[in-house]
C-alpha cells in the first residue's frame, strides 16, 4: 500500500471511517462541552441574556471542530508517549491503524471548516483566530517543557470566551477577562484531576503534569484552582450586575468542589478520576443555567 493511502476498511469507500471517529474522540465529546460552554457563558453575558442563535450554532460549531482538531494535534505530538501508556496506546495513531499523513488529511479539513466560521463573526475575531490555533498547537508540547501544562489548556479554552464575547459586543471589555482567567483556572482543576488517571506513565515516561507536580498536595492545589475560577466568575457577575440566583450557584457550584476536593484527599483510582472530570461538565452547565436566571431576574 502506498504511503499515506487509505487502508484497507470495510466501508466501500476503504476510508477507515471508525479509526478517524476514534481519532477525534467521536465516542466523548466532554472535550468538546469544556470547550463550548464558558463560550456559552461569554456569548449570554455579552448579549445580556439569551444570544442570537446564528452566534449559538457558529460557536457550537466551531468548538467540535476545533476540539476535534486539538485532540488530533495532541496525538501527532505524543505519537511516540502513547505508544508506552496504557490508556492511550491503542488511539488510531499510536497503534498505527492511521498513518500521520492521514490524520493530517483530517486536521486540514477541520480547521478549513473551522476559518469558514469566521466569516459569520466580526472582524475583531478574525484576528483573534489565529492566536486559539496557536494555543492548540502549543498545548502538546508544553506537557514536555513545564510542570503544569493545564494552565496552557486553560489559556487556550479561555480564549473562547474572548472570541464569543467579541462575536456580540466588537470590543472586549471588563467581564471578559474575568471569564477568560475563570475558564484558565477551571480547566488547570479538571484537567489535573484528569492526568491522575496517567500519573504512573508520565512519571516513567518523562511526560510532566500537575497531577504529578502536585503530588499529595493536589487537593491543595486543585483547591486553590477552584476557590480562583469562583472568585473570578463572581467578579464577572459583579461588573455585569448580575442578579442573586447567579450568585446562589456559584455557591452550590462551591459544596461541590469542595467535595471533589474532600475525594483528592484519599486514593483515587483511574476510573474515579475520569468520572470526576466528566462531573464538571454538569458544573458547566449549572454556571450557565444560574447566569441566565441571575440575567432574566
Amino acid at each position: 500500500m502506498a504511503t499515506g493511502s487509505w487502508p484497507a476498511s470495510s466501508h466501500p469507500s476503504g476510508v477507515p471511517w471508525s479509526a478517524l471517529a476514534r481519532l477525534v474522540r467521536l465516542h466523548n465529546q466532554s472535550g468538546t462541552y469544556l470547550l463550548l460552554l464558558p463560550t456559552l457563558w461569554a456569548l449570554v453575558f455579552a448579549s445580556e441574556g439569551f444570544p442570537p442563535l446564528h452566534l449559538l450554532a457558529v460557536f457550537v460549531a466551531g468548538s467540535f471542530l476545533m476540539r476535534s482538531a486539538g485532540v488530533i494535534l495532541n496525538d501527532l505530538a505524543d505519537q511516540r508517549f502513547d505508544r508506552q501508556v496504557a490508556r492511550t496506546k491503542t488511539r488510531p495513531l499510536a497503534s498505527g491503524e492511521l498513518s500521520r499523513h492521514q490524520a493530517f488529511m483530517l486536521l486540514g479539513l477541520l480547521l478549513i471548516l473551522a476559518a469558514s466560521l469566521l466569516f459569520l463573526l466580526h472582524p475583531l475575531v478574525w484576528w483573534l483566530a489565529p492566536i486559539a490555533l496557536l494555543l492548540a498547537a502549543l498545548y502538546p508540547f508544553s506537557k514536555r517543557w513545564i510542570h503544569i501544562p493545564q494552565a496552557v489548556l486553560g489559556v487556550a479554552f479561555g480564549w473562547g470566551t474572548v472570541m464569543a464575547w467579541a462575536a456580540v459586543r466588537g470590543q472586549l471589555d471588563a467581564p471578559v477577562w474575568c471569564l477568560f482567567a475563570a475558564t484558565a483556572a477551571w480547566a488547570v482543576a479538571y484537567d489535573t484531576i484528569y492526568a491522575i488517571q496517567d500519573q504512573e506513565d508520565d512519571r516513567r515516561i518523562g511526560v510532566k503534569s500537575a497531577a504529578l507536580f502536585f503530588g499529595p498536595s493536589i487537593g491543595l492545589g486543585v483547591g486553590t484552582a477552584f476557590i480562583t475560577m469562583l472568585c473570578l466568575l463572581w467578579a464577572a457577575g459583579w461588573l455585569a450586575g448580575i442578579g442573586w440566583a447567579y450568585y446562589a450557584t456559584l455557591l452550590g457550584l462551591g459544596l461541590f468542589f469542595a467535595m471533589q476536593v474532600r475525594q483528592l484527599r484519599g486514593s483515587i483510582t483511574p476510573p474515579q478520576a475520569f468520572a470526576m472530570f466528566r462531573a464538571h461538565v454538569w458544573a458547566g452547565v449549572a454556571v450557565l443555567i444560574g447566569l441566565l436566571a441571575g440575567l432574566s431576574g
